[in-house]
């Protein structure tokens, strides 16, 4: 503890950002926020105009509002809907699994630094982070083999197969960005883009990142485990609360891998004019409507193809992106 107040006290001193952590009164709040992002997020995404939509109603303000409130009305539609129960199923383990795509969601961004505050800064966030991610991982199987249903538990599987073709490429995504700061410590991280964005010398471990996040919230043309043709998959059986908590899971899950990208690639609050948690917001704010704008423009990809890309193109290309940070960050020394 004293290291910690040492080296924040050094950081103040040298009139840089600190590591210090957000006061007590955050664990209430960062949840709080995740939700509204997540809310923020969704509406901005039903507001988008679809491709057979009339000209007129995609201009007309009243229609892009009605759109926007539409997954307001939804959620409280699913708070007052009665559970659907299936045959022989796994209450508990189902019940568990749906809660802990949330839980692993918020638990992930407790790391997360608005300006150079985060609520924990430990010494191994970069690993807690993705730790959280492997939560979530197991959350949206449990989800899926509880109803004891086939078409979950093939939405389940298929997200472990969908989850094995992007972890490694995420990984060293993760460990490139810790691999430039010489550090697991996310505060770390973002100290050491003060003069340079990662995201500049680093683009290929950002663009497999950004790939990576909306594959981890299986948003977009990742959607395989909750895809229409197994009628919903995961989400097949579920309904009321249940459905409400894996829908908002997602979205928060999103919010929070989008939000990483920011003190990982993006120089976290650093920024001219602005103050460090202002700029923190608006660098979130572009990734997320970035993300949700790719969502929406790409077709659902097939999974063999997704797998083939993802470890005979992307895995290569971050293991060269990684070997060329770590030489440049051994020419530095």
């Amino acid at each position: 503890m004293a290291d910690g107040i040492g080296q924040a006290t050094a950081g103040a001193l040298a009139g840089g950002p600190t590591d210090a952590t957000a006061p007590l009164w955050a664990t209430v709040v960062l949840p709080v926020a995740l939700v509204v992002a997540a809310l923020v997020a969704k509406a901005y995404d039903a507001a988008l105009p679809t491709g057979g939509e009339p000209g007129p109603a995609r201009r007309s303000l009243s229609a892009l509002g009605a759109r926007a409130v539409r997954p307001l009305y939804e959620a409280l539609r699913l708070l007052v809907q009665q559970r659907r129960r299936t045959t022989a199923a796994d209450v508990l383990l189902g019940r568990v699994g749906v809660a802990l795509v949330p839980i692993a969601a918020v638990l992930a961004a407790a790391v997360l630094p608005w300006g150079f505050r985060a609520l924990v800064d430990p010494d191994v966030g970069v690993v807690w982070f993705n730790a959280m991610e492997a939560l979530a991982w197991a959350a949206v199987w449990l989800a899926g083999w509880g109803p004891n249903a086939v078409l979950p538990l093939i939405g389940g599987y298929r997200f472990l197969a969908q989850g094995l073709a992007y972890e490694l490429p995420h990984m060293f995504a993760l460990t490139t960005a810790a691999l430039g700061a010489g550090s697991l410590r996310v505060g770390e991280v973002v100290r050491a883009q003060e003069g340079l964005w990662f995201a500049v010398w680093m683009p290929v471990a950002f663009i497999v990142y950004l790939v990576s996040a909306l594959a981890m919230s299986f948003w977009g043309p990742f959607g395989h485990p909750v895809g229409q043709d197994v009628a919903g998959g995961v989400a097949a059986e579920l309904s009321g609360v249940d459905r409400l908590l894996l829908s908002g899971g997602r979205w928060v899950l999103f919010v929070s891998t989008a939000a990483f990208a920011v003190p990982l690639f993006l120089g976290g609050g650093h920024g001219p004019l602005l103050p460090p948690w202002a700029w923190t917001l608006v660098k979130t704010g572009s990734v997320l409507a970035l993300l949700v704008a790719v969502r929406r423009a790409l077709p659902t990809i097939r999974m063999d193809r997704y797998m083939a890309f993802s470890w005979l193109l992307l895995l290569p290309l971050t293991m060269v992106q990684a070997l060329v940070v770590a030489v440049v960050v051994l020419e530095r020394r």
